[in-house]
């Protein structure tokens, strides 16, 4: 459905700083894919880069088989594709219910705001009236946002660090709210995450290091490799730590 081909993202061309490598992807229909790794590694930039916010400075970014590489944010959103920050936005004086209905507007009579808000864990009686503000927890904004992508019914939704700024309680509910999605939208999502009860809802993960695709493969093999191997997430034959100048293999 998303095909990311032979991509690069270079953010000072003369110093020849790259920020992504050659990055090569398929997301399918109506699949969870966590992308996880060290810090720094270019998640969030390839989330970014996804949405329109970075452009590619080399490489074909195509949804449905249509190049959107030059496409704006705006000329993707219509396509299809939403980006769900990690501190979500507040707007003072807009209630929840007329987010929503904003979020819906391209298909109002199908979209029941009320259904929405019950789908990412919250009663629609406690929070239609509600102002998007400072009021709301981190938690119950992040699933706020959560509803308003829902509302648009997106080919592809992305997450990057939905769990950043919560609580451990607003946190297992996030978790609950996408598996719940995943049951009953046709949505791809693309989650940016660290969290193992994240990436446990997962079909695939994919490791990034570097800038690169270290590693892709379905949830069980990698989250494995994940909890059972050192944190450097290098590959199997890492002999780091055998001598001063041991170098990671994978």
């Amino acid at each position: 459905m998303l095909e990311i081909q032979n991509v690069s993202l270079g953010l000072n061309e003369e110093k020849g700083v790259e920020i992504l490598k050659e990055i090569n992807l398929k997301f399918l229909e109506k699949k969870i894919y966590v992308i996880t790794g060290p810090n720094g590694g270019g998640k969030s930039s390839l989330a970014k880069l996804i949405m329109g916010v970075y452009n590619p400075t080399a490489g074909k970014i195509l949804l449905d088989g249509q190049d959107i590489t030059n496409l704006s944010i705006t000329e993707r959103a219509r396509l299809g594709i939403g980006y769900a920050f990690q501190n979500p936005p507040r707007f003072k004086g807009i209630k929840v219910k007329e987010l929503l209905k904003m979020a819906a507007s391209h298909n109002p009579e199908t979209v029941n705001i009320c259904d929405l808000l019950y789908d990412v864990g919250l009663c629609a009686q406690d929070y239609l009236n509600r102002d998007v503000d400072s009021s709301l927890s981190g938690g119950e904004m992040k699933r706020i946002e959560i509803a308003t992508v829902l509302a648009r019914n997106l080919k592809l939704a992305v997450f990057d660090e939905p769990e950043a700024g919560i609580d451990l309680w607003s946190f297992q509910k996030l978790a609950e709210t996408f598996k719940n999605i995943h049951l009953k939208y046709d949505t791809t999502i693309v989650i940016i995450s660290h969290q193992e009860r994240i990436m446990e809802l997962a079909d695939e993960i994919i490791l990034m290091s570097n800038g690169m695709i270290s590693d892709q493969s379905e949830r069980d093999t990698i989250l494995a490799r994940i909890l059972n191997n050192d944190a450097c997430l290098c590959g199997s034959n890492c002999a780091k730590g055998v001598n001063q100048n041991a170098q990671c293999a994978g």
